[in-house]
């Protein structure tokens, strides 16, 4: 019961904090503050952290930073870190942070009953902002509620959350597994194998996954705070495939194999067990489905034109559109779009030789190849639209990596043979996932 006060309250706190912020505007190189030129990362400095005998917290938040592609960590010797921290009654020494390059300098001081965050503007030469958040290593998940704080001090210079305080689904040697969005724990999820195609519910607190059978492919949810799983009785058994939730929670939209092709079906989660047929296949496949954050639309795959490509429609199955386009003889196979939840672009995987992910912005509909290296395959967008994780052949093993769009920037993630099918989650509030196995 500790941990799960810890969080809840860490969880409230993080909102109270954003509520305070919430009125910041964001202008070209002014954030809440503090100044910086436009187009670059700003450089920050993590003081040591007293009684914090291996550093770890310091560690993890500069690794937070760095992974986020929008801040500098700047590491310097201890000597000189000794240098800034601020003496009691004192301002922290500007002029040898800014001397640095640092933009920022983040201090932690453990308290009784968790940790005091202050963040300095070195520009400005002014206290940022300054929180205090419960906290407790002793704590099973205090990392992950470590990767809050993280994600609350890029609020504070940027107006928005970062992305430390999220995982990631995936699947490797037919198991479910999640991994944090550092790589630093994993923890197996299934048991058996047989398991495909994860996708985080809208709040977190679920995943959807298939599970192949004697029987074929049944589809199960996984109560990502209990560790339990269930077989979605709505859905009966047979070929069914790449099952999303829909935005409002309220409905599982998969894929659904006849004999006469595939199609998309919409199952509802509640008393009335509705099911929906959105496409008619008439003996092609219809797959992959993602929907688009506002749910008005819905990216697939659908092989009707004698390739698999990329398709728009309604939410409710009319108003069909080609996303991707292709050329009669030319080999150009395209699946498993993921629409970014800024709403802007959707990316996807592209066959010409190898795969390939492909991005396209969703104003200009023009595409734009983002790997070249390898095979690269099935990628999912972070909650930020800026970064995507994907399988990548690129260390000869299969594993999941991840790409900063922006900068191009590639970070491995995973160190598990044969990885893929991830799926990223939303920002989790309520970090909880069940007591499994870890790496």
């Amino acid at each position: 019961m500790r941990m799960r006060a810890c969080h809840a309250a860490l969880a409230v706190i993080l909102l109270v904090s954003i509520d305070t912020a919430a009125g910041a505007q964001d202008t070209t190189g002014v954030r809440l503050g503090l100044t910086y030129a436009a187009g670059t990362k700003p450089g920050v400095i993590v003081l040591p952290v007293h009684d914090d005998f291996d550093d770890s917290l310091r560690v993890i938040v500069q690794r937070d930073f760095d992974y986020s592609d929008r801040l500098t960590p700047i590491e310097l010797d201890q000597g000189t870190l000794g240098g800034l921290v601020p003496p009691s009654g004192r301002e922290l020494n500007y002029s040898l942070a800014a001397g640095f390059g640092a933009s920022l300098v983040v201090h932690m001081v453990p308290t009784a009953s968790g940790l005091q965050v202050t963040a300095y503007d070195v520009g400005g030469k002014r206290m940022l902002q300054s929180e205090h958040f419960l906290f407790d290593q002793r704590d099973r998940d205090w990392r992950f509620a470590l990767h809050g704080v993280s994600d609350q001090i890029e609020h504070w210079v940027f107006g928005k959350r970062g992305i430390a305080q999220t995982r990631i689904a995936y699947v490797a040697n037919g198991t479910l597994r999640i991994v944090d969005s550092d790589g630093a724990v994993t923890k197996t999820i299934t048991t058996g194998r047989g398991a495909l195609s994860p996708a985080w519910s809208p709040t977190g607190e679920s995943i959807v996954f298939t599970v192949l059978g004697n029987a074929g492919t049944q589809v199960q949810q996984l109560d990502v705070r209990t560790g339990r799983t269930r077989r979605i009785s709505q859905i009966t058994t047979g070929l069914n495939i790449t099952p999303i939730y829909q935005p409002d929670g309220n409905a599982i939209l998969y894929a659904q194999g006849t004999g006469n092709g595939t199609d998309l079906i919409l199952a509802a989660l509640d008393e009335t067990n509705e099911r929906r047929r959105l496409t008619l296949g008439r003996g092609t496949d219809n797959t992959n489905p993602s929907y688009s954050p506002d749910g008005s639309q819905i990216a697939f795959i659908s092989g009707k034109s004698g390739q698999p490509q990329v398709y728009i429609m309604d939410a409710d199955g009319s108003n069909v559109q080609l996303l991707t386009t292709y050329r009669p003889g030319v080999r150009s196979y395209r699946s498993s779009p993921d629409w970014s939840p800024d709403g802007r672009f959707i990316t996807y995987q592209q066959q010409m030789g190898n795969f390939q992910i492909w991005m396209m912005d969703l104003r200009d509909r023009i595409p734009k190849q983002l790997t070249s290296e390898a095979e690269n395959e099935d990628p999912s967008w972070a909650p930020d639209s800026r970064h995507i994780v994907f399988a990548s052949t690129r260390s000869r093993q299969k594993q999941l990596w991840v790409l900063d769009t922006e900068s191009g920037r590639m970070r491995q993630l995973t160190r598990t043979p044969g990885a893929r099918l991830a799926a990223w989650s939303p920002i989790l509030a309520n970090p909880e996932v069940g007591t499994y196995s870890q790496e």
